[in-house]
């Protein structure tokens, strides 16, 4: 979970690697540095803290001269954060410098076998294992070298390599870890991700696992590791750099939480032609749909509180059992999965590692893969059967917001288009469902201008010491997201239960002046959930509730958020917004870094 940002060209790097790393910055804070080729010599700087520790340190880059680097900001796996441990990583002569993002499983062993040989360590990284590992195999040809590590290290890896002998040229290479080439005239780039690099460029290479990049000035090209050249296709970025920058707002949590219209827009409007969803890039056919045995639905996070909602969505409308499990829990557990089952795999930057992992296991044996994904050319949409992208642009703030509305939004497109097939929803209702889907946008637009009852009300409840969210069925889906949404970037303790479970211990929880957020949306479990309501306000709590216009909570709950009124199976998409604007202001109020959370980083790329 780090950002990597390369460059060569006629320009000065440092600058260059510096605006980048500010755009990756919400994949790692711990620490960041910079190697940068002068003539022979590599000269590197790297800060413990924020890159404008840095930024500071090397008079924003420009007290380092040279027009080739690389740069790396580190969110800590191997080591506490700290100037030494922060990358690039130098070879014991300085010949090499390295930067890294994932983990190398094996470098225990390996750095015993290079300390044996003589190699003298400064961090507590896997990744210096590497810097020493190219000075251990290099004869004079760094392609030669390269080859040699890649083979002898285990784990994920997307590396960035500088070599003094090659002051005109830089290597890379990834697996399991993202890395992009970046093509501009008379220079070229590589980046974590897009965002890094669109100042620059729109034209893009992905890069596969195990295949190695050579950047000159004026070139780039792609090898196997039998140093066989590959032609690798162009691809023309079209997101607007705006989004990639806060434009005016004081966090790119609130700008892209305001966003979400225009990002749902674009994910289901290409995609519903002369009044039926028409998905391109999804291969299944009547016949394939109606032969799915199951269908697993697989994610970590946000993304996985997708598929708790597509669950309720999927089983409703298909009537095909759904299992929503968590990534790292799927491939461990031996899971039951046959080719006559279908595993939809959600992630946001197509890179998370344990659902990647997952994916794997999946098609191992049998199954057919979708995926769920934002970004064109991750490794999970490589490696799946199917694939639908959520065209949310770039999302910059670590607790996702756009990313997981739109995603919430091709579940139901892929829920309709499925029921649709095998006629287990009427044409009426199927036409029903279309119609208040392009509503959709609309109806978003309309919750987020509330966000002024929920800034006063995050500034009554931001000293809270515990929050509970209570919900049933889609509304339960929902409490999941906006509780991990609070306690992301506030730090309060918060819970998510299944409104029917507090008698079973929960409500033991309950004290005077607990807030409890409830989310009552949902017609048939309306007045099931009213009743939990009252046993939780006789014994002390206080309710913020959330429903739509059509339902009354007032003497029911202390505070009421309503929502517009929709079919059921899209009300997650509007009840999930109150608590995305509840959780940012609860956080401005307590003067948290709502954009870069502890501990926390934005794309998990490491297991």
């Amino acid at each position: 979970m780090c950002g990597i940002v390369g460059y060569i060209g006629k320009n000065q790097a440092a600058p260059i690697l510096l605006d980048g790393l500010e755009k990756l910055e919400y994949r790692g804070y711990d620490s960041s540095g910079i190697a940068v080729i002068n003539g022979q010599d590599i000269n590197v700087a790297k800060a413990k803290g924020r890159l404008q520790v840095l930024r500071d340190k090397t008079g924003d880059g420009n007290d380092v001269k040279g027009t080739i680097g690389i740069g790396h900001t580190r969110w800590a796996t191997h080591g506490e954060p700290s100037d030494v441990n922060a990358h690039p990583h130098l070879s014991q002569s300085g010949r090499f410098a390295v930067v890294h993002n994932g983990i190398i499983e094996n470098y225990l062993p390996l750095r015993e076998r290079l300390t044996a040989k003589g190699f003298e360590f400064v961090s507590e990284t896997d990744t210096e294992v590497l810097a020493h590992l190219f000075e251990y195999y290099y004869k004079g040809d760094i392609m030669d070298a390269m080859i040699k590590v890649i083979d002898r290290v285990e784990g994920s890896y997307a590396l960035g390599v500088l070599c003094s002998d090659y002051p005109d040229s830089f290597i890379a290479v990834r697996k399991a870890s993202p890395l992009i080439i970046g093509l501009g005239e008379g220079e070229n780039f590589i980046a974590s991700d897009v965002t890094a690099i669109l100042k620059h460029t729109r034209n893009i290479h992905y890069i596969e696992d195990n295949e190695i990049v050579v950047l000159t000035r004026d070139d780039v090209k792609v090898y196997n590791t039998d140093k066989e050249e590959i032609k690798k296709d162009v691809f023309t970025v079209d997101w607007d750099i705006s989004a990639a920058e806060k434009g005016g707002y004081p966090h790119f949590m609130i700008k892209e939480i305001e966003e979400q219209p225009k990002a749902l827009r674009e994910t289901i409007s290409p995609r519903i032609k002369d009044g039926n969803i028409v998905l391109d890039d999804v291969k299944l056919t009547a016949q394939d749909i109606k032969n799915i045995n199951k269908i697993f639905i697989v994610a970590c996070g946000s993304a996985y509180h997708v598929g708790v909602v597509a669950k309720y969505v999927i089983e409703r409308l298909c009537r095909i059992p759904v299992e929503a499990q968590i990534a790292s829990e799927f491939r461990y557990c031996d899971p039951i999965v046959t080719k006559n089952d279908l595993v939809v795999v959600i992630s946001q930057s197509g890179e998370t590692a344990d659902t990647l992992e997952a994916l794997k296991v999946a098609k191992s044996r049998g199954a057919r893969i979708l995926s769920i994904v934002n970004v064109v050319g991750s490794a999970i949409a490589n490696a799946s059967d199917d694939v639908i992208y959520t065209w949310a642009g770039p999302e910059i703030a670590v607790a996702t917001t756009k990313a997981y509305s739109t995603q919430l939004a091709v579940v139901y497109m892929l829920a309709i288009y499925m029921a649709n097939k095998l006629g287990t929803i009427t044409g009426g209702q199927y036409k029903k469902y279309i119609n208040e889907l392009e509503a959709l946008p609309d109806l978003v637009a309309e919750t987020i201008e509330n966000k002024d009852q929920l800034a006063y009300l995050a500034s009554k409840f931001y000293n809270c010491k515990s929050i509970f969210f209570i919900g049933r069925n889609l509304d339960y889906a929902v409490s999941l997201e906006g509780s991990l949404k609070l306690k992301e970037i506030s730090y309060i303790h918060s819970e998510a239960y299944a409104a029917g479970e507090l008698k079973h211990g929960t409500i033991s929880l309950i004290e005077d002046g607990t807030l409890v957020i409830a989310i009552a949306t949902g017609r048939d479990l309306f007045d099931k959930t009213v009743s939990n309501i009252k046993e939780v306000t006789s014994r002390g709590a206080v309710v913020m509730g959330v429903t739509t216009k059509g339902k009354t909570m007032d003497g029911i709950a202390d505070h009421v958020i309503e929502i517009p009124e929709t079919s059921d199976i899209f009300l997650p998409s509007l009840s999930v917004v109150p608590l995305q604007i509840f959780s940012y202001y609860v956080a401005a109020e307590k003067g948290c870094d709502i954009d870069k959370p502890r501990n926390l980083a934005k794309s998990v790329t490491v297991e």
